[in-house]
């Protein structure tokens, strides 16, 4: 018996949900043909046969999520058990397993409620860290239970967090545990640039420009080692919106590319966004991020940096605004900027020279 394992998908993701299934019990398959589609926290992913021979038994449904590390394929024969190593090692990460944050263990472990109103809350399924308790010194009464329960059963079942969603929330928990973020914020004057239409490719010109002047941006750190690794190459990872969520593409070695270049890179990843055609190697080990919220609107934001990285560039929506220029009143095409770092290991002189930079690049024309 043969059986492979769901292999790691790439940063420890715990886990994937069945998409397709390419094959059925009695097929028979040769090596590297496509076994299943799955989607993981960053993308639909297929994963090849790790073997050649006949399929005997699929552990899994469509829809069904499996952990990595589980049962997904059983092949007919008595070679080895796969490792799972496939498509990339097993490495496990405690912060990307555990779905439960560690302040919600500490809410649900204070709750004061007797045993008998636990098992209520059990019996009705009511987390007791949504209950507000009415009886003396907080004590959650039933009635707190039952009036929870009867709200939840109006408002309807709850819809589990999947894929790129569950993927968000446990990045943003993890960088609000461990990130201390400063955000700095300007206005950048892009009147001389003639088409503005998609500045995404000006945005990226202007970000390798700043972190060739300010390298302490584009960097990886280590908050258990007190270490930093400043970072030569530019692994751009560029914040993409999709109805699944936020996920993080990755444009590399993007300080190599002139403008034309930039734009070819982005016209691949567009395709790659519409198709959900990402390997694991292109949604990982970017060193700075870029969002264009601006696209859809907001002038200012806070943008979230997620370790190990220690910064994040975002551009809000421009717009014509009156300026004084040598005691002038000029209209100007004003782009919003703002830039958050982590501030562990990121000066404030260091965040305003990488701004300084980036908006330098931004007005000129060309």
């Amino acid at each position: 018996m043969n059986i492979f394992h769901l292999p790691d998908l790439g940063e420890g993701l715990p886990d994937a949900e069945i998409v397709e299934w390419h094959v059925k019990v009695g097929d028979s398959i040769s090596i590297n043909a496509p076994l299943v589609s799955v989607e993981t926290a960053k993308a639909i992913i297929d994963i090849p046969s790790p073997v050649s021979g006949t399929v005997s038994h699929l552990y899994g449904d469509i829809n069904e999520v499996i952990k990595t590390g589980d049962p997904l394929v059983e092949f007919e024969g008595d070679t080895e058990h796969d490792s799972g190593t496939v498509v990339g090692e097993m490495e496990t990460s405690d912060v990307l397993i555990d779905d439960k944050s560690s302040s919600n263990k500490s809410i649900r472990f204070n709750a004061k409620a007797t045993p008998a109103v636990r098992a209520l809350a059990h019996r009705l399924g009511v987390d007791l860290s949504m209950v507000t308790p009415s009886g003396h010194d907080g004590l959650i009464q039933s009635d707190d239970v039952r009036r929870v329960a009867r709200i939840l059963s109006a408002v309807g079942p709850m819809e589990p967090l999947r894929g790129v969603r569950k993927a968000m929330a446990r990045n943003m928990s993890q960088s609000h545990a461990e990130v201390a973020p400063a955000t700095v914020v300007d206005d950048a004057d892009i009147s001389l640039i003639k088409n503005t239409a998609d500045i995404t490719p000006r945005l990226i010109r202007a970000l390798v420009a700043a972190c060739q002047t300010e390298p302490a941006l584009n960097a990886w750190f280590d908050s258990h080692a007190l270490g930093r690794r400043l970072l030569s190459s530019i692994h751009l990872g560029l914040a993409v919106d999709a109805p699944q969520g936020l996920f993080v593409a990755v444009l590399r070695d993007i300080e190599k590319e002139n403008l034309n270049g930039i734009k070819q890179k982005l016209a691949t990843l567009k395709s790659k966004i519409e198709q959900r055609s990402f390997s694991a190697d292109e949604l990982r080990g970017y060193t700075i991020t870029l969002s264009n919220y601006g696209s859809i609107a907001g002038r200012y934001a806070m943008p979230v940096v997620l370790p190990p990285t220690v910064a994040i560039v975002g551009a809000g929506k421009a717009r014509e605004e009156v300026v004084v220029i040598e005691g002038k009143m000029l209209i100007r095409n004003i782009l919003p900027l703002a830039i958050t770092v982590d501030h562990r290991v990121v000066t404030g002189g260091e965040a305003t020279r990488f701004l300084k930079a980036f908006m330098e690049d931004l007005q000129q024309p060309h």
